[in-house]
């Protein structure tokens, strides 16, 4: 066994109306009488941004909310965020949403600490120490942003989505209500929850996966593999938003620490280049890489993947590889994801810079299972188009 270290350098709340608790922790350790609101136009549109607003306002608190955030969000976005973010005179920040609200406030958090451009901080580990507070409020049970390491941001000239990754990024607190995921329309938590899933299965066959990101990992797949189906089915299912939004969360903590693989080297060139969501630019290109990646499973990880996330509960017999594949490819139609590149728009003219975008992505591809080079990307791409 590999030597490793891990730390949780975070609290997190979990339990339906636990959205109440944001105002004590302001008050409390955060000491902020004046705080950020991140988030998106859409969530302003039903309601959820007023709620949040309403709630900390009504504590004495000031709260100041930048809404211009997209997905797969920009550098000028991140730059306009950190200008109105100093204007402001706030202390502290709420990213709410999904991950690109996220990205954005943990980018301004950077920015508004130690200047300069995002650019600068592209890569690992380059943040030279703790960033502005954030309190993570997530209204998908997909990304696990509230607890991962990284930010993305698209620069929006060359498309390519760069990826800062420092520990110092995590946000202080997450609070995780699910009731904030119970008004989602079936597309985003079918997309959404593939997403979380596939951080789990990337984490655990990770070559930097060790006990502990390989607990959070199975824990992970167990609640999803239970409840994806059901949740997509049916989003007012307290049961499943509650085990969706844990299995999201626990799956985050796993690739923080294992890293991701060629799933996610792959979908952030087609996301930047075509715009493509990020869940659904995953789940496509899953039955393909888990089949590329089948050779490397040595030691049974694929069959405990196979088994968490089959509707049949019956004994496995004579398991091999192709069943996990094949399952993906059926939970995929299940959940209404398209089968292939080409459903969502993408076109083979952007195959060969799209794979040497993927392969600048080294992070992901390292820790992929099987060697990766530029030709597999390209060949991926193309079997997935």
């Amino acid at each position: 066994m590999n030597d490793f270290c891990f730390k949780i350098p975070q609290t997190i709340k979990f339990g339906v109306g636990s959205l109440k608790e944001i105002p004590e922790l302001l008050k409390g350790e955060m000491k902020s009488e004046h705080v950020f609101l991140v988030s998106d136009r859409g969530l302003e549109g039903i309601g959820v941004v007023a709620k949040v607003k309403d709630l900390i306002e009504a504590s004495g608190i000031k709260c100041t909310a930048f809404l211009d955030v997209m997905p797969n969000p920009t550098v000028a976005c991140v730059k306009e965020a950190t200008e109105q973010y100093k204007k402001s005179g706030a202390s502290s920040i709420i990213a709410l949403g999904g991950g690109s609200p996220m990205d954005v406030a943990k980018a301004v958090g950077v920015l508004a600490t130690y200047g300069g451009e995002i650019q600068q901080y592209v890569g690992t580990g380059k943040v030279p120490g703790p960033i502005t507070p954030i309190i993570a409020v997530p209204t998908t049970a997909g990304t696990g942003s509230e607890v991962t390491a990284s930010a993305v941001i698209t620069d929006e000239v060359t498309n390519f989505k760069m990826s800062v990754f420092s520990y110092e990024q995590i946000p202080k607190f997450a609070v995780l209500d699910p009731e904030l995921i119970m008004t989602a329309p079936a597309s985003v938590a079918a997309s959404c929850g593939i997403d979380a899933l596939i951080h789990a299965m990337e984490a655990y066959v990770s070559n930097n996966a060790t006990p502990f990101s390989d607990a959070m990992a199975e824990k992970a797949m167990e609640l999803i593999g239970k409840n994806l189906r059901r949740f997509t089915a049916n989003r007012k299912n307290p049961e499943a938003a509650s085990a969706m939004m844990l299995g999201s969360n626990f799956a985050g903590i796993s690739f923080a620490w294992a890293r991701l693989g060629d799933v996610h080297a792959l979908s952030h060139p087609v996301s930047g280049h075509f715009h493509v969501a990020h869940g659904v630019a995953n789940a496509i290109l899953l039955p393909y890489v888990a089949e590329f990646n089948a050779i490397a499973d040595h030691d049974g990880k694929y069959e405990k993947i196979y088994r968490y996330i089959r509707e049949d509960n019956g004994p496995v017999v004579n398991f091999r590889p192709e069943m996990l594949v094949e399952e993906l490819r059926r939970l995929n139609r299940q959940l209404g994801i398209p089968e292939k590149l080409s459903d969502v728009g993408v076109t083979e003219d952007k195959i060969d810079v799209m794979a040497e975008d993927a392969m600048k992505g080294q992070a992901n591809i390292m820790a992929n299972p099987r060697q990766t080079t530029l030709k597999d990307c390209v060949m991926l791409y193309k079997k997935a188009l």
